[in-house]
């Protein structure tokens, strides 16, 4: 058994759930809580409010496949988010091997973004 979580690119990052076992659970909001630490540096907005995290799956043996986007195509900037991914997430109890995995599909607008990230670059 797995957990996947999505995030409708339309509905200000809030997450979708296939599952509902608690502590599957409480290890996949550990895991958007600790996303929430990785910052783009140029926009100096954490990736989830940013909208970039599209998808989280927490599977049984603690491996965590997460599918992500950046604002624009060719932004050099992908290792750097990985790398703190895996970083922020290590510490987490039941988390193992992090995947992240960069997508194009769907392409990131800020419409993704959440309404304090929207406020906090003037998109109104």
């Amino acid at each position: 058994m797995h957990e996947e979580i999505a995030v409708d690119p339309g509905s200000d990052t809030t997450p979708v759930s296939s599952t509902s076992e608690a502590d599957d659970g409480d290890t996949r909001e550990a895991v958007f809580e600790a996303l929430k630490n990785v910052y783009d540096p140029e926009l100096g907005l954490n990736i989830v409010d940013l909208g970039l995290v599209y998808e989280v799956e927490v599977h049984d043996d603690g491996g965590v496949d997460i599918q992500y986007s950046l604002t624009t195509m060719g932004c050099p900037i992908g290792p750097m988010i990985e790398d703190q991914m895996r970083s922020f997430l290590r510490g987490i109890d039941g988390v193992g091997e992090v995947r992240p995995e960069f997508v194009i599909r769907p392409p990131w607008t800020p419409e993704m973004m959440s309404d304090e990230a929207k406020a906090a670059l003037g998109i109104f």
